[in-house]
């Protein structure tokens, strides 16, 4: 039952993500990318911080590194998400950062030769396809900002693959803490770096960040962090894999963009690997029993 909530719970997670690719665009009309980040991760920190105050007085040096490295991957991950977005389409963004599918079991595999299932290889494998039937245009070139956010999948698949490693052995509480406290740091490190201190932030950009910081950020990685205790990290990425679809979906329902074909055909596409990587799971625990 847990696992089933838990799946569930990631679900969840997409969803809201999605609404963080249109408020992401929405932000940028008046921030430049590192001032969204250093707004979103200040205010999860100190949300986070309050709500693990207790167990900060127990905190111990393998759980900070923990959190150190889950913040370092998330922070490369947005970092260079929304630097991208910059520099290429909405939708080629979302399918490139959901190239963590396919990174999360290889890199399990590299670290702790942890074998990966077929039906669970099979449902990346649908999950890639199709959210590049929901996102990729004919031509299928890698420009400045297509690059960027390869690099940005990698940081994704990163923080999926740490957050299932260290969540079983130390306080998801105190990791998020010290996830968003990194990141918090190294974004304001490069608002200086990159000379971005001048805010000029609409009213539109402060509720945009303000979803991105306390709902995209704050209740979502507790979210997740959480529901990874009872669902591997090549499963997770699979299901959060559908964050492409609802992105799509409520880039329809807000900016209004047009609905093809091949768009249902990846939504569909998508659904189905997460089914089959679910199934696999189904048919592994009735052979135990």
């Amino acid at each position: 039952m847990k696992k089933y909530l838990a799946i569930g719970g990631l679900v969840l997670v997409t969803v809201i993500w999605g609404g963080g690719f249109v408020a992401s665009d929405i932000a940028l009309e008046s921030l430049r990318p590192f001032q969204v980040m250093a707004i979103r991760f200040l205010l999860a920190s100190v949300l986070m911080g309050g709500m693990s105050v207790r167990e900060l007085r127990g905190i111990t040096w393998q759980e900070i590194r923990a959190g150190m490295l889950m913040g370092t991957a998330l922070f490369v991950g947005f970092g260079f998400q929304i630097v991208g977005l910059q520099y290429t389409t909405p939708s080629k963004n979302a399918f490139l950062t959901a190239l963590n599918v396919v990174m999360v079991p290889f890199i399990a595999w590299i670290f702790l030769r942890k074998r990966v299932g077929i039906k669970s290889m099979a449902g990346a494998v649908m999950a890639i396809v199709g959210v590049g039937l929901l996102s990729l245009e004919k031509d299928l070139t890698l420009g400045t900002g297509d690059a960027l956010t390869l690099v940005c999948a990698a940081g994704f698949a990163f923080q999926i693959f740490f957050t299932g490693e260290f969540v079983k052995k130390y306080r998801a509480a105190i990791l998020n803490f010290i996830q968003m406290l990194t990141a918090v740091v190294l974004s304001f490190i490069s608002l200086f770096l990159f000379r971005e201190i001048q805010f000029e932030v609409t009213t539109k950009g402060w509720l945009s960040v303000l979803y991105l910081g306390i709902v995209s950020t704050t209740i979502c990685y507790l979210l997740q962090t959480a529901c990874q205790r009872y669902v591997d990290e090549t499963k997770a990425a699979i299901i959060l894999s559908m964050e492409s679809v609802f992105g799509t979906l409520f880039s329809i329902l807000i900016l209004h963009e047009n609905v093809t074909m091949r768009m249902t055909a990846g939504c569909i596409l998508i659904l189905a690997a997460v089914i089959v990587s679910n199934l696999a799971d189904t048919a592994s625990a009735v052979q135990k029993n």
